[in-house]
């Protein structure tokens, strides 16, 4: 990834320097003010992406307008981020931010809103400090994620330790066993939360200790204390796991309370069979979480995506706005 700064006297000026030097795929890693000017850092784009929808999948809910040059940049982000059903006191965040961005595409002034209005931190996919807990409400994900993480290391002949909490669930175990089985993964079973500081004691060698756990209501005080006490217990990097399509407003208050047990990142899965990815945006700002990474596959062998303001952009932005808003930039509709 190559990464470069801009300074310029606005924002807009710095915004249009890095189209220039670094074209459309730029991402924009950090927006500063610093001393009357305005610093602009971003990168090229070489990580991974989750493949495209199929083109039976396109969104029909986008209410595109006969007359697409009618609509300015702003005008065709917001348009999107209603369809995706993104809740209006965040809506109206990302405007704001956009309008004082004033760039002319959406791509882009979508990418540089988000980075202004939210955190991103993708997981480590090498020798990581703390051990990874995946958390979240039952069904949305956890193991499968967890075989992702782990196959990810073992591919790469790196030492991985997984250990499971889910001892309750029918066929839990079982599933995740059979995932390790064929990474030739050691996988320990804890059946009390009080032994997991000693579970993770004896895999202290390992490059990553990745952490499944037993899904449990977000709305249970207790359930949530013990889940806090377990985090804090092992100095864990906790991670909500979260599918696309909910409910924006359910999506918020669960991050909320995950949140409060220690939960510091966002994972999002299953957008293969999401249209609206607005509840994603409101987990992330109700729960102050920094997004990680995201799946759109149910295959242990499709990677993750790590997530980065551009990757997010272009995911919420409709790929017909935004080609026909390059298409008019570039002369190529001519």
């Amino acid at each position: 990834m190559r990464l470069k700064s801009f300074t310029a006297k606005t924002a807009a000026e710095a915004m249009a320097e890095v189209r220039k030097a670094l074209g459309d795929n730029a991402i924009i890693v950090a927006t500063r003010d610093e001393g009357g000017e305005v610093r602009v850092t971003a990168a090229l784009d070489d990580s991974p992406l989750p493949p495209p929808a199929p083109t039976t999948a396109t969104p029909e809910f986008y209410d595109e307008p006969t007359d697409p040059e009618s609509l300015d940049a702003v005008d065709q982000v917001v348009t999107a981020l209603e369809g995706h059903s993104v809740p209006r006191d965040i809506l109206e965040r990302l405007t704001d931010t956009l309008q004082a961005f004033d760039l002319e595409q959406p791509i882009l002034a979508l990418g540089a809103a988000l980075d202004a209005s939210f955190s991103f931190q993708p997981l480590p996919e090498g020798k990581a400090n703390k051990p990874i807990m995946l958390v979240g409400p039952p069904g949305v994900g956890k193991t499968l994620t967890v075989a992702k993480l782990a196959t990810r290391l073992a591919l790469r002949g790196a030492p991985v330790s997984v250990i499971t909490t889910d001892t309750d669930r029918a066929g839990g175990i079982e599933q995740l066993a059979a995932f390790t089985r064929l990474l030739k993964v050691d996988l320990l079973e804890v059946e009390d939360m009080g032994a997991l500081p000693d579970a993770v004691a004896v895999r202290k060698n390992a490059e990553q200790v990745i952490v499944d756990t037993a899904g449990i209501n977000p709305f249970d005080p207790a359930a949530v204390g013990q889940l806090g006490r377990a985090i804090k217990q092992i100095n864990a990097d906790a991670v909500l796991v979260l599918p696309a399509g909910m409910d924006a407003a359910e999506s918020g208050e669960i991050a909320a309370a995950f949140h409060a047990a220690g939960v510091t990142r966002l994972l999002a899965t299953r957008l293969d069979s999401a249209r609206r990815l607005g509840n994603l945006l409101s987990a992330a700002y109700r729960g102050r979480l920094r997004f990680c990474d995201v799946t759109n596959s149910s295959s242990v062998t499709a990677p993750l995506a790590p997530l980065n303001p551009m990757a997010l952009a272009r995911l919420l932005l409709p790929e017909t706005q935004s080609n026909a808003n390059a298409e008019r930039q570039t002369g190529t509709n001519a």
